[in-house]
């Protein structure tokens, strides 16, 4: 398993089982936008987009930069993830 912000393709990715789940954003100031997340056909259901989300809510706690949701998945995400997603939200 490894996550990584490949910042050269404005994308976190997540890897796992040797499938690469991804999570495209842009940058606005401190204020990142999640524009899309993606995985595999043979990854869905299993948990790799959730993994990749709360790589990404760590990593913008650890730079101290604040995400917005601006999909359906990572909004849905922060909605069930609210208290973990709080010190980020933008």
């Amino acid at each position: 398993m490894s996550f990584r912000d490949n910042a050269a393709e404005h994308r976190y990715e997540f890897e796992e089982d040797g499938f690469v789940s991804f999570a495209d954003y842009r940058d606005h100031g401190e204020v990142r936008s999640i524009l899309h997340v993606e995985t595999p056909p043979e990854t869905r259901g299993k948990g790799h987009a959730s993994k990749l989300m709360h790589a990404v809510v760590e990593d913008a706690k650890a730079r101290a930069i604040r995400l917005r949701a601006s999909c359906a998945f990572a909004v849905a995400y922060f909605k069930r993830h609210a208290a973990e997603v709080a010190p980020v939200q933008a």
